[in-house]
């Protein structure tokens, strides 16, 4: 038997890139030769001196994940370049850390980065002989003010052969057709968002009680949220007690709670941007009458019929119709409207009680960035897509709808996502009447 040493070559292993990233290379390789601008949000002036709390852009967000204000991005040739403050001792002492172009680059894996004071003379160079500009116009007057002077100095080039991009293309469709399909990093931190909002409504159902008013649950909300680490509210939140759940973008949030009607709840946190959405609706008693039982076993089961039409290829308005039908046959039997159930379907009769859609895409936006039809066709749904479901139900007081159903309100809202085989619900708060009775009744 014959031996041999065999050789190892000795490996380094790769630098794992982050999402962003990566992200911002599958747009390189969109724009191919051209060049594309992305500014983040301006901080915004609340009154006198006071800033509201700041928020970044969200595609600007997606694509690097840099968390300053006053920062844009350029990508070209293959490479990111950022353009931020720079490090400054004394403006760190009133407002806190920046990290500077130098340790942005190296922290946010960019291919070069400057002080945003040089992108007014740096702009035009970048700009100049690239057939097509990318990006958002119209979406902040000074950035377009800013590209306007950009493509002005190049023209300003032409007698040394400089020429402008002749096709300006707005970058806003395609980086919405990217975030439409989530990435794991992205739906980890969905899911991170959605346990802490179904926390937070967990704690408002059981800090409920008779006598209480909107803004204590609204209180109730926030501590959770922000106790288990979101960075706040995705969105104003709803509290509404009674009749103001019939109001759907009640946003006062201050009265008094109806000893013996219902609370409907519209709120979700956003941890490192990502939003969560959810809505319940419970008893202030903590315990269902028996018509506000029947209304709302009718949603939620509008609710389980939207969420079963969900599954790779089916069109987004699948759930939004299975939705419909049941609640429709829900307004029948409860005798908010008679006749036939296609005919009251057809003639948009179902509307007086129940008047939106039932669900939207959710991501960096709670209601997040992507096209609902293509041409004239629905999308289709694919692996990857995050959207909400959400029926409801509506019974303002009138003549015509039985005394018993007056002011009742009541929305159900989960966040899913499609899988290859349908699609995962991930919020979990208390959902069926023997889920809330039981957590509220457990204090």
């Amino acid at each position: 038997m014959t031996s041999s040493r065999a050789s190892h070559k000795k490996t380094v292993p790769q630098k794992r890139r982050r999402p962003q990233e990566l992200r911002r290379a599958r747009l390189l390789a969109h724009i191919g030769a051209g060049v594309a601008v992305i500014p983040t949000a301006a901080e915004k002036v609340r009154n006198r001196d006071t800033s509201y709390p700041y928020r970044f852009d969200s595609d600007f967000w997606y694509l690097t994940a840099f968390p300053e204000p006053d920062a844009v991005l350029v990508l070209v040739d293959g490479r990111s370049i950022l353009f931020c403050r720079e490090k400054n001792a004394e403006r760190e002492v009133w407002e806190g850390f920046r990290y500077g172009p130098e340790a942005a680059k190296e922290v946010f894996g960019f291919d070069a980065a400057f002080p945003l004071s040089a992108l007014e003379a740096q702009l035009p160079p970048l700009l100049a002989d690239r057939p097509t500009l990318w990006h958002s116009l119209g979406q902040d007057a000074a950035n377009d003010a800013r590209i306007v002077r950009a493509l002005n100095a190049v023209r300003g080039m032409a007698r040394v052969g400089k020429r402008p991009p002749a096709l300006i293309h707005d970058l806003r469709q395609t980086l919405d057709a990217m975030r439409l399909i989530k990435d794991d990093a992205e739906l980890t931190l969905m899911r991170q968002a959605a346990d802490i909002a179904a926390a937070g409504h967990l704690r408002a159902m059981r800090a409920c009680r008779l006598g209480g008013f909107e803004y204590e649950l609204e209180a109730e909300l926030s501590y959770e949220f922000r106790r288990r680490g979101a960075t706040g509210h995705a969105y104003a939140p709803i509290v509404a007690g009674g009749g103001n759940a019939c109001v759907l973008h009640y946003a006062d949030n201050d009265k008094r709670l109806p000893d013996a009607g219902l609370v409907l709840i519209d709120a979700g946190c956003e941890v490192q941007g990502y939003a969560a959405d959810i809505s319940r609706t419970f008893p202030v008693k903590g315990r269902f009458s028996a018509a506000q039982k029947d209304c709302y076993e009718i949603v939620l089961a509008a609710q389980t019929a939207a969420v079963a039409a969900i599954h790779s290829g089916a069109e987004f308005n699948a759930p939004h119709e299975a939705a419909v039908r049941v609640l429709t046959e829900g307004m029948v039997a409860l005798r908010l409207l008679s006749g036939a159930v296609d005919g009251l379907i057809e003639s948009g009769a179902y509307q007086r009680f129940y008047m939106h859609r039932t669900g939207h895409w959710l991501g960096l936006d709670v209601h997040d960035a992507g096209d609902y039809k293509q041409g004239e066709a629905w999308m289709s749904l694919a692996p990857g897509m995050t959207l909400t479901v959400e029926p409801g139900l509506y019974i303002r007081p009138a003549p015509d709808v039985p005394k018993h159903l007056h002011n009742i309100g009541i929305r159900i809202e989960d966040d899913v996502v499609v899988t290859e085989q349908g699609c995962r619900m991930y919020t979990h708060a208390p959902r069926t009447v023997a889920e809330i009775e039981a957590a509220m009744q457990s204090v």
